[in-house]
């Protein structure tokens, strides 16, 4: 593990959201010119910066973003820490943007950790504690990030393609992670790979078939209750970690509908509150791995 370094801003932080482009001119694989074909990201600034950096990714089943109680909610949860978050607008299936998505929101992904790593000094970042976190579909993005970062895919000659997109760890909130019948969300699938996609690329895109032992470290959460995404999911992604070497931490709720972000809105949550206490558990996991600071 690094050691956590306090970092200091250049300048003085700036606590409102900033929104900029992810991609110079138009994004690889675009298919119009639609605002949902010009991914962004935008960043969330905390006023003492801990030089550890989030790419949030909302669910919706690659077909919508849930960009508040998966985005904006979970931004300033990071915030409150000290971690600099950046909210990942990437690519969906849309009237004006049809599916498949293909490669499409990887490379936005990748392009998004790159993009963050080559702005580490404007935000006071360690280039070495960038990681990625996705809900739902963002968790099948976000581990598709972790597993396939090898994959430069399309590239654009400027210097933020040559950072590395490998996160340095990885967060799995109810996550899609498996492409299989029986096991992944169909409007996932559909929406990512097609009606009736060759098994090759299921496989492909089946990331519990693709850890390998340089896979990040990962913290996964799920619920039992969860219907829409079934918690094997998060188990399957487990224990390929687990059987690979790769250090992981996962938490599984009995109670908790999917879709719960946080666990601490009524309307997500149902009044079951336990399932609450997950992102302290978070906290407690990104402490031990010393990117937050210990308590005094």
């Amino acid at each position: 593990m690094l050691p956590l370094l306090l970092l200091t801003a250049t300048a003085a932080a700036d606590p409102a959201p900033q929104t900029f482009p992810l991609w110079p001119g138009k994004a690889p694989l675009a298919v119009s010119d639609s605002p949902t074909d010009k991914p962004e990201l935008t960043a969330y600034r905390p006023e003492k910066p801990n030089g550890t950096a989030v790419v949030v990714c909302p669910g919706g089943g690659y077909g919508f973003l849930a960009n508040d109680h998966e985005g904006k909610q979970v931004a300033e949860f990071f915030v409150k820490q000290g971690v600099t978050a950046f909210v990942l607008k990437y690519r969906i299936v849309t009237k004006d943007r049809p599916g498949p998505l293909g490669e499409a929101p990887l490379l936005d992904a990748q392009r998004a950790i790159r993009l963050v790593r080559a702005k580490a000094k404007d935000y006071a970042i360690d280039p070495r504690r960038v990681g990625i976190m996705g809900f739902s579909a963002g968790g099948h993005l976000a581990s598709t990030a972790a597993t396939h970062y090898e994959k430069a895919g399309l590239k654009n000659d400027d210097d933020v393609e040559k950072e590395s997109s490998r996160p340095d760890f990885v967060i799995l909130a109810y996550p899609v992670i498996s492409m299989e019948d029986g096991v992944t969300h169909g409007g996932s699938r559909k929406n990512l790979l097609g009606d009736k996609p060759d098994a090759k690329l299921i496989e492909l895109y089946s990331n519990e078939k693709q850890v390998k032992k340089d896979v990040p470290p990962a913290f996964i959460f799920h619920t039992s209750a969860d219907t829409a995404v079934v918690p094997e999911n998060a188990v399957r992604f487990y224990l390929a970690c687990k059987k690979a070497g790769v250090p992981v931490e996962m938490h599984i709720y009995e109670k908790g509908r999917h879709g719960v972000g946080l666990g601490s809105d009524p309307k997500w949550t149902g009044g079951e509150n336990s399932v609450g206490t997950w992102p302290d558990r978070l906290s407690d996991w990104l402490t031990a791995r010393e990117l937050l600071p210990k308590a005094k």
